[in-house]
């Protein structure tokens, strides 16, 4: 019986050490930039970039004010995007689908300082991934709007479902809420981890594999990456990019096979949660998943055939950072 305990208690000691050397690459990238962001929220500048964002609204067909919404977004995450679009809704009377256009480019790019942050960890360069990010919701607004402009589609006034408490929050509140944040995340990461290995003790992960590979490795992600990229899409970038990251300093993850599944992660991620969040908001479900869906899909395709032409240098001067994997077969680096 001792024996047992013993042994059991061994495998959780080190089953949480792995779970936090996954972790505290995360929260070197997250508590610093959410301090930045802290800070930047305070000194006006989402503010300011709303004012640089307010014309390139015009061209998804929204208004300018919408700029500010999504610049929140961009910079501080959902909430606070929420938050300004709950004010200025009322004023701005928008159809659904204008709230779709808006909500379906808050959902591929918001977060912007912490998750690049994490790609950037992970081996693709931060400049890259934000281009993409940005440019690819600010090129699915345009589509998607141009879409329902075309069929005279969800032209009906939207509905807020959703009216969140605003108010001022003192600082300490504030700190509270991101430790809770935190540790919340950090038992989340745990139990994917405790998960993924029940999986792979019961053979599902060569399930999953066989039935996304065929799709995955069409998309230039080999079979590797399977499993996280798919946690990446289903549950968001914070948990699939710190896997990632763990898995390319092992070196078990090939740097194009990270690069495209970063890529496909930024814009389309967090399925479930994040589009819940949007659909309070007024949005169609048609644009926030199904659309964004199939443009993730063909943006990638298209990406990893653009970048099929370019060589093995180029592609690590402008897209990827070769130091970030290791030799496939390596140890992982403790240090992390």
């Amino acid at each position: 019986m001792t024996k047992i305990i013993s042994s059991l208690f061994l495998k959780t000691r080190d089953f949480f050490r792995e779970a936090f050397n996954v972790a505290l690459p995360l929260f070197r990238i997250m508590i610093p930039m959410i301090i930045v962001v802290k800070i930047l929220k305070e000194m006006g500048a989402i503010e300011i970039l709303g004012q640089w964002l307010a014309p390139l609204m015009g061209i998804v067909g929204l208004p300018g004010s919408m700029g500010l919404v999504w610049a929140a977004t961009l910079v501080a995450g959902f909430f606070p995007g929420i938050l300004v679009f709950a004010d200025l809704a009322a004023s701005e009377m928008l159809t659904v689908g204008q709230v779709t256009v808006l909500t379906s480019m808050m959902l591929i790019a918001h977060s912007l300082p912490v998750e690049l942050q994490i790609a950037d960890k992970a081996g693709p360069r931060w400049l890259s991934m934000g281009i993409f990010r940005i440019g690819g919701a600010l090129l699915y607004g345009l589509i998607l709007n141009q879409i329902l402009l075309w069929g005279n589609w969800l032209e009906e006034s939207s509905i807020l479902l959703w009216h969140p408490e605003t108010g001022p929050v003192d600082l300490q509140t504030w700190a509270l809420d991101q430790v809770v944040g935190l540790m919340l995340m950090f038992l989340i990461l745990m139990g994917i981890m405790l998960l993924m290995k029940v999986l792979d003790k019961f053979g599902f992960s060569l399930f999953l594999q066989r039935i996304f590979k065929p799709l995955l490795s069409k998309l230039g992600i080999g079979k590797e990456a399977t499993n996280i990229t798919v946690i990446g899409i289903t549950l968001g970038i914070s948990y699939g990019g710190g896997l990632i990251i763990k898995e390319s300093r092992a070196g078990t993850i090939p740097p194009k096979d990270i690069f495209f599944a970063m890529v496909l992660m930024g814009l389309f991620h967090s399925i479930v949660e994040d589009t819940l969040l949007m659909l309070l908001l007024g949005g169609s479900l048609w644009g926030l998943l199904v659309g964004r869906l199939i443009f993730a899909l063909l943006a990638v395709w298209l990406l990893v055939r653009v970048l099929s032409l370019i060589s093995e240098q180029r592609f690590q001067r402008y897209f990827f950072k070769p130091k970030a994997v290791s030799p496939v077969g390596s140890a992982v680096d403790k240090s992390v």
